[in-house]
């Protein structure tokens, strides 16, 4: 049902009063096949990309830490924003959710802009500080000319999608980035296979699916499927809007932007191994996102319900929401871990047959999935503590496993250890994270029950 068919009293009802577990698992299917399109649709491009060469593979991994970089400003703004909306829509505040949606919508696009701008003034150095070889960087080159040409469609459409997901409406959400990511696949195809374009095709697939996302997701705000509305009457005329959206969203762009800083620096030590070294470890990141995807859509789930919740001074459901959305991602995540154990050199020879690529990505892997069983719990902490407002623990909590913890056990393993040290980081980084991060959340739900002693099973 349409948000324009629902009242305001109905929607707040349905997110204060609907059973957890079926709110959180409404929220969080669509959320979750988004995750897995857009992965899919990833892994595509590393899969057709692949077969023009080990070189080529390389690149992939290499424009992966540009696109990281434009969405570390999309979601900044789109966190920053959706968190701030849902928690005015809990407290039944439309117009000013309005207001901070536009704002963000408008600073998003013109991050965007920049980022274009700069890039293809620079191209060249920045793809070599991404990590880029001499024989990557022809194909990188190609690839990464159309993301940065759809790189302001990319970052707003990850503050129209966050915003969606944020007032509880994540099938419409859905609908616009799976379009987008099917679309692309089947581009990848028609382009690199039938017109033979190579890995120019890819790029061009990735930055039309990118603007075909954008125009459904804004679709669904011009149709009114939300309670807030993006025009530019809405737009802010008080700086201290942008800086909190800003400050809402900065562990977002901590986490993201360090995770680009970490895949220069992963490039980085890994071609002193050689084009098989970067392409593997590109290979290996694609697959360990692809099933951390399932976990981070469950979560993805959780955040309206913990910040409407919030908002709501429903502390009960905030807690009940966060204890079943680990439980869920747990589950998924470690099974599917477990059960890849098995098949690490068949999965990375499907996208790379080449020994050298295999030899390197199998084992690399295998501890990839051993990791996994600790994600759970960093990430729905930190989109708890984001979802509430608390963006200093928050921050902190976002920079450890691709920042703060990786690149230190990155500089520390590859020079003790060579390669295997560089495979070993991110799995370090994982298990080390957890343990830093449980103590927040331990803390947090000691006071959250002293204020609210109503009892958890309340509903």
């Amino acid at each position: 049902m349409h948000t324009t068919q629902l009242s305001q009293t109905a929607q707040f009802d349905k997110m204060t009063k609907t059973p957890i577990p079926k709110l959180v698992i409404q929220l969080g299917i669509p959320t979750t096949i988004s995750m897995l399109v857009t992965n899919i649709y990833n892994m595509a491009d590393t899969w057709f990309v692949g077969r023009v060469g080990i070189s080529a593979s390389g690149a992939v991994g290499i424009v992966f830490g540009l696109m990281a970089i434009i969405q570390a400003f999309g979601f900044m703004f789109g966190h920053g924003a959706g968190s701030i909306i849902s928690r005015r829509l809990g407290a039944q505040d439309v117009d000013s959710a309005s207001r901070f949606a536009t704002t963000s919508f408008f600073c998003s696009f013109g991050a965007g802009l920049l980022i274009t701008a700069g890039g293809l003034a620079f191209m060249d150095p920045l793809l070599r500080l991404l990590g880029s070889t001499d024989t990557i960087l022809p194909y990188a080159r190609q690839y990464a000319l159309f993301i940065l040409l759809g790189a302001p469609f990319m970052a707003s459409s990850c503050v129209l999608n966050n915003i969606l997901r944020y007032e509880g409406q994540a099938a419409f959400a859905m609908v616009g980035l799976t379009a987008g990511g099917i679309l692309n696949i089947f581009g990848d195809w028609i382009l690199m296979e039938g017109f033979g374009l190579g890995v120019l095709g890819a790029g061009i697939s990735t930055g039309v699916s990118q603007i075909i996302s954008f125009c459904l997701l804004f679709y669904m705000f011009l149709a009114g499927h939300t309670q807030s509305k993006i025009a530019p009457r809405n737009m802010t005329r008080n700086m201290a809007d942008v800086l909190l959206i800003c400050r809402t969203g900065l562990p977002s762009l901590m986490r993201q932007g360090l995770g680009s800083v970490s895949t220069m620096l992963l490039n980085g030590q890994a071609r002193l191994y050689g084009d098989a070294a970067v392409a593997a470890m590109s290979i290996v990141n694609r697959i360990a996102q692809f099933i951390f995807s399932f976990g981070l859509g469950v979560g993805q789930g959780f955040q309206p319900v913990s910040a409407f919740n919030y908002g709501a001074k429903r502390y009960d459901r905030v807690r009940q929401a966060f204890l079943f959305t680990f439980a869920v991602s747990e589950v998924l995540m470690g099974s599917i871990a477990a059960a890849g154990f098995f098949f690490c050199p068949e999965l990375i020879a499907l996208f790379q047959p080449a020994e050298d690529v295999v030899r390197i990505g199998a084992s690399a892997l295998a501890l990839q999935l051993g990791a996994l069983f600790f994600q759970p719990l960093t990430v729905c902490s930190n989109m708890l503590f984001q979802s509430i407002g608390q963006n200093r623990t928050a921050t902190l909590l976002s920079s450890l496993r691709s920042g703060l913890l990786f690149i230190p056990a990155l500089l520390i393993l590859s020079t003790a250890l060579g390669m295997d040290g560089v495979a070993m980081a991110q799995p370090a980084a994982d298990v080390l994270a957890f343990f830093i991060a449980l103590p927040f959340v331990v803390q947090f739900f000691v006071v959250l029950r002293q204020m609210d002693p109503r009892p958890a099973d309340r509903d």
